[in-house]
Formats: C-alpha cells, structure tokens, sequence
C-alpha cells in the first residue's frame, strides 16, 4: 500500500508536460566521471499524480516532485504530507514500466521514516550505480509505503496488521500509573522508535494451528497434560506456547511471505500499548476503566475469551491489557538511562520479557507500563503473543 508521485524529463511520459533535451550520463574510459547534457535543464513540476494505494481515502502524501542537474548527481525534490518510507523508481520508457528495484546510491530523504515536510531532497549518484543513463523518456518515481493496514494471507491466516508511526514517547513509570508502578518500571526516560506494523489481534489458535500444526490441547501436553484448557477455539488467544515457539512462528510467517516477522521489543509493545503517536495518557491500553478494555481476574470467569471482544486502544489494538500476557523480543532487565533510541533490551540473561497482563491478572499487572518476564521455554495458561512486522 503506497502512493506515488511521477517526474519526468521528457513530454511522452505526460501530455502536459515539454519536450527536454536528451539526457545522456555516461561514464568515460578513464575513472573519472562526466555527466552531459545538451542543454542544462530547470527544476519541473509535474502535476500528474499516480495513486496506487488500497484505500482510496488516505490523504495524499508525496506532491511537489521535481528535480534538477548538480554536477554529476540529479537532486530530486518532493514535499511529503506525513512520516513514511520513501524509494524512488527509474523508467527508461516514458511511464510505461519501472524497474523493480529502487534507486541504489542515493542519500538524503529517502529509506526508512522520512519525516514529513516540504523540499525534501533525494541525491541519485547516477554513475555509482551503472555505466550509462541516456535517453529522451527518462522518469522518475517517487514512492512512499507505510501507513496502512493490510491483511497477511499466507497460510490462509487473515492476520490484520495495524500500522504504528515510529515516534517518541516516555518508557516506564509515569503519572496517570497513579504510584502502582514496580520499582522495574524505572528510570522512566524518553525513548525513540521506528515504525512498524503490529498485529491488531494476539495471534489465535487457529492461526496458530495453521502455521505450526499443534492445537491448544497438544500445547497444553507439552507443558502438562494434567493442566487446564482456559477457552478453546479458533479465535480464541493462543496460550501455552513457549518464547522458542513463538519466534519460530515468526521465522515460518517470514521465509513463506519474504517479510519480516518478529516478536515486538518491549519498548515497541508499550510504545503501541499507550497509543503511539496518538497517545492519550490512559493507565491501560485503550482507557482508564479496565473493564472496558480487558478481560482480567475480575471479569473473566478463570477464562481466555475471544480476541477483539474489548474496546481497542485509539491505534485499533485489541487486547494489549488482559486477555493473555504477550511475549516480547527482549531479555529481561533493568532500563538503562542512555538506551533510548530503539531499545532491544539487556543484552543477555535468563528470562525474556512479556507484558499486557491476563485473565487471571489483578488491573495492576494490565497497566501499559508494567513489566514481567519468564523463562524462553515457559509454556503458560495465560502466555501468548501477538506480532510485528518491520518494513
């Protein structure tokens, strides 16, 4: 899901654009490099804009697209509407195609979250990449991904996957917690992280199932066949599933789609948890009252129920407090003060981290900012987890 802006430097590729002369860029016999043209060409506006998104009601975020000769570099200048990630295409045919791959040897505002605002610049060091660039129906594409929702269908799993802006934000203990926090939940400090999608449900058994062919009940067995079932069906939250067995899922979900599947860090669980860049202060995800939005020890019935069944949080996350507690990609540890770009966590120990809280948590343990942990191979009543995908 993207949109796209087209810039040009020859009228075939657009009706409403001039003929420029022929672009040549080639590299001589010598190192050295030369890039000529007949005639210096000016910066264009293109007011051709070419949508390729899913959901036709997403404002349009690339406009402005331009560029202009530097020496032996073409700058390319776009305005962006909102954070996103930003590659730019080559054609040689006027529009016609667009080669699959994007631009290599470029800098400035181009890759992983860009950040809004006008002029944002690309530098393409055009003779870094290949030997010659000539042509008169040369075109441009910029392209930029991130921001919405879409559906994993591999192994037939209706995954929804919720996009969360990267941003910053303050970790650990802070006021609207009202003096419940663990002494774990300090130093509170602010802490920055990328974009990334999330699973807008805790992944489900029948999801589970699919991918990895076990059942709640031969889970159940692995940990001890005398233990209980806490809810059974298909959309019910997988449990008894160990952090090894959830990183697996992951790397199955990865190699069959070529996306990247993983655990969330813990800093991008409660980044998500509070609401991300939409954030509104409440104590659990999606709210001050915790009956609204998890199923916890005074509600359950001793039971998992149904994931999405409680009020999401404002990003469309269902189930981040109660329900089962989720595990994380972190080993467990203290926070350290300066780790705050990105925080993957201690960098070794025993235990891994899980957050949320569960069916069978007093309201305490589903704060978003509240902490646990268990040992990688813990098959719990009340453990699951729920993925991210990083672009």
């Amino acid at each position: 899901t993207f949109n796209s802006m087209v810039l040009t430097t020859f009228g075939s590729c657009l009706s409403n654009v001039s003929k420029l002369p022929l672009l040549s860029i080639y590299r001589k016999r010598s190192t050295s490099f030369s890039l000529k043209m007949k005639q210096l060409f000016l910066p264009i506006l293109v007011s051709f804009l070419m949508f390729l998104i899913t959901f036709p009601s997403v404002a349009q975020k690339v406009s402005n697209v331009r560029f202009e000769q530097v020496g032996k570099t073409i700058n390319i200048y776009y305005d962006l509407s909102e954070q996103a990630d930003i590659n730019i295409f080559l054609s040689i045919d006027g529009g016609r195609t667009f080669e699959s791959q994007p631009l290599q040897n470029v800098s400035g505002a181009v890759g992983r979250d860009v950040s809004e605002g006008r002029n944002r610049m690309v530098v393409w060091d055009v003779l870094a990449s290949r030997e010659k660039l000539q042509g008169d129906h040369i075109c441009f594409e910029v392209k930029a991904s991130g921001g919405q929702p879409y559906t994993e269908t591999a192994y037939g799993l209706n995954l929804r996957m919720v996009y969360v802006e990267g941003g910053t934000f303050t970790m650990g203990c802070t006021g609207e917690q009202g003096g419940e926090c663990e002494n774990d939940e300090s130093p509170s400090r602010q802490t920055t992280v990328g974009s990334f999608y999330m699973g807008m449900l805790e992944v489900t058994q029948g999801q589970w199932e699919k991918v990895m062919g076990t059942t709640i009940y031969q889970q159940r067995d692995k940990a001890n066949s005398s233990w209980p079932i806490r809810g059974a069906g298909p959309d019910y939250p997988m449990y008894y599933v160990s952090w090894e067995e959830a990183k697996e899922f992951c790397m199955r979900l990865s190699r069959q789609t070529g996306r990247t599947y993983r655990l969330p860090t813990e800093a991008e669980w409660e980044y998500a948890a509070r609401g991300g860049k939409r954030a509104e202060g409440s104590k659990y995800s999606g709210g001050w009252s915790v009956g609204d939005v998890a199923w916890y020890l005074d509600n359950s019935g001793n039971s998992t129920h149904v994931c999405g069944t409680k009020r999401a949080n404002v990003l469309g996350l269902y189930d981040m407090s109660g329900n089962v507690w989720e595990w994380c990609e972190d080993f467990y540890g203290p926070y350290l003060s300066y780790d705050t770009d990105n925080p993957r966590g201690a960098s070794s120990g025993s235990r891994r981290v899980d957050r949320g809280g569960g069916w069978n948590s007093d309201a305490k343990y589903c704060r978003v900012s509240n902490r646990h942990c268990n040992t990688p191979s813990d098959r719990g009543r009340n453990l699951g987890f729920r993925v991210v995908m990083v672009p």
